[in-house]
């Protein structure tokens, strides 16, 4: 692992990172603004771009722009624009029990994220340092757990809508690439009884059409035993149900916190292990350099690197 965790030597130095928030984005129809944190390096152009979901945790900060600073300060540092929602699920809002959607607003979500896209302008405008910066042909989705689902619909994940029964399309084509982290996997019979009486839209997923590449990653602890009866690999299902290219990045002793990565020495990590949260920087951020920039050796080498230590921290398969 001493690659992985080297950040002079696969991964090349950090740089400095500049970190905006709020950007607010007004959304007709919404019944809040839009509110993003934008982080990115301090110089560089034609600069690749993450939307990065937030999940839904028991912390009330983690759940919004303020959440996942292991992820979004090193893909920043290493050459990215991270731009992160605060989706009308967080418990910073504070919204009406009442409000359409509620409480885990899985259609806003991803709409959120293509109203980002329509409006990078804005976006550009409310943080001058980044005018010029962006390159919009360069766009990738990750998504914690909550999260993974929402961008596994960016990525061309489809599902029933328990409310008209019609088949959702949210599919972005400007999303290139993208990452999914403790993701939501297969609904019926997988399902646990809570998760099939309160999250209906759980129900119907279906990955045969999420034709992006896409990096699925799981622990294999993660149990999740609130939302599923098929134990930790059910958050495998992204991509054992999905076709390729896809590949499954399995991270030994993991559960749902995956290490840390909502957070900085957060209470709800029941995993703590900056190793762990490092191989998920590392392999993500190598994943997306290498699908947005073919050719680029980046994720072959945090493949190997990953293999070469004497107590590997996971496994990677493809496909």
């Amino acid at each position: 692992m001493s690659a992985l965790t080297d950040p002079a030597g696969t991964f090349g130095r950090p740089a400095p990172v500049l970190s905006v928030a709020p950007v607010v984005l007004p959304v007709p129809g919404r019944p809040v603004d839009l509110e993003l944190r934008v982080s990115a390096p301090v110089a560089g152009t034609d600069l690749p771009v993450i939307l990065l979901s937030h999940g839904q945790g028991h912390s009330n900060h983690l759940s919004s722009l303020d959440g996942y600073a292991p992820l979004a300060s090193f893909w920043a540092a290493h050459g990215f624009v991270v731009i992160q929602p605060t989706h009308l699920s967080s418990t910073t809002l504070s919204l009406d029990a009442d409000t359409p959607g509620a409480p885990l607003y899985w259609r806003s979500r991803a709409e959120d994220m293509t109203h980002i896209l329509d409006r990078l302008d804005l976006v550009e405008a409310a943080v001058p340092q980044l005018l010029g910066r962006l390159d919009r042909d360069r766009v990738a989705v990750v998504g914690h757990s909550m999260g993974g689902h929402t961008a596994s619909l960016l990525l061309g994940a489809r599902l029933t809508d328990p409310q008209d029964g019609t088949e959702v399309n949210l599919a972005e084509p400007r999303i290139r690439a993208g990452v999914l982290l403790a993701a939501p996997g297969r609904g019926g019979d997988a399902l646990s009884a809570w998760a099939a009486d309160n999250f209906a839209f759980l129900h119907t997923p279906d990955f045969s059409a999420m034709t992006t590449p896409t990096l699925v990653v799981a622990g294999d602890k993660d149990t999740s035993a609130h939302l599923t009866v098929a134990g930790a690999d059910w958050h495998a299902d992204p991509y054992v149900l999905a076709p390729g290219p896809k590949s499954l990045l399995t991270l030994f002793d993991a559960e749902h916190g995956l290490g840390g990565i909502s957070g900085y020495d957060v209470a709800e990590t029941t995993d703590e292990n900056p190793l762990r949260v490092a191989a998920v920087q590392r392999l993500g951020w190598a994943y997306l350099r290498s699908e947005l920039y073919p050719g680029d050796p980046a994720w072959q080498q945090a493949c190997d690197a990953l293999a070469a230590g004497p107590e590997p921290l996971g496994r990677v398969e493809s496909k």
